[in-house]
């Protein structure tokens, strides 16, 4: 396996990037990294050592995180992320990561890697927390703002395939997200979708409300990515707005500051199981190649378990079934 990542992407680009490729390459010395960007600044942070399954494919170019992203992969044809993409279209590479632009990202995906032939929009895919620490797969959380009933039923089906290949989950449940559970609630988008999706073949659980996502009452939760990205923001939010509180309200005596160390095994559970780290990085399906878009702020280890990711959906063959699967539809 070959696995591109574009080491100028994101907040803590270059080092994060590199460190957690090194990790990477340390751990699977099956797996091939292909450090995308400027040589000359990667270089000096592997002064200290160099696996033989790493490499770097110089880019003198970088997508900053506030440039228009159609624009910028179009005129920066030597940037990091354009680079890493036609590694995964010329077969160079089978798969790439990036924690850069989303939007240049998915325009990536699009212009240089191409769609799948039967997918209209791809969508991002993260994985959610849930109580029983499975997760969620939800799609599209942003890669579309605008979608039809079309293509959340081909967001239904994509994601089927990712949590049955990567995740090994057998006839995984479909959930459209809606104001309400009954059959008829909704705009005119869910009300279309929720008809193509229960006459399909997917194990389909009908609508889910926002409030219940996180009980897990299905396993790929379907919207579209203006929604989604709301829903996903709102989370994050409220996530972080209550370990704030709680942080400042068991540091306000020393009676608090006990209880605090008692209930700490407890609150580093918590805050594991809501930080984006431990999932690594979400996939770009509907592309045709393996794209995974790790979060804007990712460190070494968000990074080495997006390769990870990487790793589990090439051996799935992901991207052969999904390609498949549509072509029989």
């Amino acid at each position: 396996m070959r696995i591109a990542i574009d080491a100028m992407g994101g907040d803590n680009a270059p080092s994060a990037l590199v460190e957690g490729a090194l990790k990477a390459a340390q751990e699977w010395t099956d797996t091939h990294i292909v450090l995308v960007g400027d040589a000359a600044v990667i270089e000096p942070l592997l002064a200290s050592g160099k696996p033989a399954n790493l490499e770097v494919r110089h880019a003198s170019e970088k997508i900053e995180g506030d440039e228009e992203p159609v624009k910028a992969i179009r005129r920066k044809k030597d940037s990091s992320m354009a680079v890493a993409g036609r590694l995964v279209r010329e077969g160079e590479a089978d798969a790439m990561i990036s924690a850069g632009n989303t939007g240049a990202l998915m325009a990536a995906g699009l212009l240089v890697v191409g769609r799948i032939d039967g997918i209209e929009r791809p969508a991002l895919a993260p994985m959610m927390p849930t109580k029983d620490d499975v997760g969620v797969l939800a799609l599209d959380l942003g890669a579309n703002m605008d979608a039809k009933p079309e293509h959340l039923f081909q967001y239904a089906l994509m994601g089927s395939i990712y949590r049955e290949k990567v995740h090994g989950m057998k006839n995984p449940r479909v959930g459209l997200l809606n104001v309400g559970t009954e059959a008829r609630k909704g705009n005119e988008l869910t009300k279309a979708a929720f008809d193509l999706i229960e006459q399909s073949s997917l194990n389909f659980v009908g609508n889910v409300e926002a409030r219940d996502v996180l009980d897990r009452n299905c396993d790929i939760l379907v919207c579209d990515g203006f929604v989604g990205n709301i829903m996903l923001k709102s989370m994050e939010g409220t996530a972080g707005f209550l370990l704030k509180t709680l942080k400042e309200e068991f540091s306000r005596s020393l009676l608090t500051k006990i209880a605090a160390a008692i209930m700490m095994p407890g609150l580093k559970g918590l805050r594991r199981k809501m930080d984006y780290k431990e999932h690594g990085a979400a996939p770009l399906l509907g592309v045709n190649g393996l794209i995974m878009k790790c979060h804007g702020s990712s460190d070494d280890m968000a990074v080495k378990n997006a390769v990870r990711q990487a790793r589990i959906a090439l051996q799935g063959n992901l991207i052969t079934s999904i390609t498949s699967e549509i072509s029989g539809k």
